[in-house]
């Protein structure tokens, strides 16, 4: 083998594994941290081209169809190879579930809460939730042990969260506060949806091609009833290449098999700390490509929350 050749196994279907040799100068670990990095990226990109799609007149339900119309399409031969029938072993009823958990529903929340408060609201409380919800659920759904470091993490988290409730509250009114807690409920359905593909032992690709394949059969169809294209004509052809490239590529499977990448490398645990990422490249290209400029209370919770984000994420 080359020098620098680096072997992957990738897995295809249950049963059947492929081997992937990759030439690369670089080593697995940095491999991994490269991946872990560019995912985190990838994320703060839909963030922030999600912010630019709603002040550019898209609605919360035109974001959600972008985000799940095109990864549908692409992942449907995938996913009829898998066996549509049961999609893929997943079966209809559980798959339902992680479509209610991680589909439209969570995306449409998320969005919403960008018609309120600011980027940087969004992209530290809905990480940050679905942290520390994911935690107390896998503890009392799964029996995971709390050591007290991630406790004390999770302690310092919602300290930093409380201060981006203050400031809504303060400079926005109770209305942002709203804002903040549907940021809340998209990372607890996130946690919710964390929790159930570890307990059934669902992948995360063959989750997101169930989830995305069921929004364009089911959702996709209601979305023309309920709420119309008039807004998303309105925005023009290049808004909506953006979202659809952005939310549904950049957002969505890109970001989940770097992940995977690095978590196969590194390990769950080294590569969550990846997700403390998320927020500090969200304050940055808010900066740059939405001109959002964070306030010092901002910053100062965003520092708490990432703080904590080093020990609640602790294995």
């Amino acid at each position: 083998m080359a020098r620098g050749a680096i072997v992957y196994a990738t897995v295809i279907d249950p049963g059947i594994t492929l081997a992937v040799t990759e030439n690369s100068t670089l080593s697995p670990t940095a491999i991994g941290i490269l991946s872990g990095v560019a995912a985190s990226l990838c994320w703060a990109t839909a963030f922030t081209a999600a912010k630019h799609g709603i002040a550019h007149g898209m609605t919360p339900a035109d974001l959600a169809l972008h985000r799940f119309i095109w990864p549908g399409l692409i992942l449907l031969p995938f996913l009829a190879r898998q066996g549509l029938s049961d999609l893929g072993g997943v079966g209809w009823g559980r798959g339902f579930t992680l479509m209610l958990l991680a589909g439209p529903l969570q995306a449409f929340l998320a969005y919403f809460g960008f018609t309120i408060v600011p980027l940087g609201h969004g992209t530290v409380i809905q990480p940050a939730t679905a942290t520390v919800m994911g935690a107390v659920l896998s503890a009392l759904i799964l029996g995971e042990h709390l050591s007290a470091t991630r406790i004390a993490g999770m302690v310092i988290i919602l300290i930093g969260l409380g201060l981006f409730g203050a400031e809504a509250l303060t400079t926005i009114g109770t209305h942002g506060a709203w804002g903040d807690l549907l940021f809340v409920g998209a990372g607890t359905l996130w946690a919710l949806f964390s929790v159930a593909l570890r307990r059934w032992s669902v992948n995360g690709m063959h989750a997101l091609a169930v989830v995305s394949v069921l929004s364009v059969l089911i959702v996709a169809p209601l979305h023309g009833l309920f709420f119309g294209y008039q807004a998303m004509i309105a925005a023009g052809l290049t808004e909506n290449l953006i979202q659809a490239v952005v939310q549904g590529l950049i957002g969505g499977a890109l970001p989940i098999y770097l992940y995977a990448r690095s978590v196969s490398v590194l390990g769950s645990g080294r590569a969550s700390m990846f997700i403390a990422l998320v927020p500090v490249f969200s304050v940055i290209l808010g900066i740059l490509v939405i001109g959002e400029i964070p306030t010092a209370m901002r910053l100062v919770g965003l520092a708490i929350v990432v703080f904590g984000f080093r020990f609640a994420l602790k294995p």
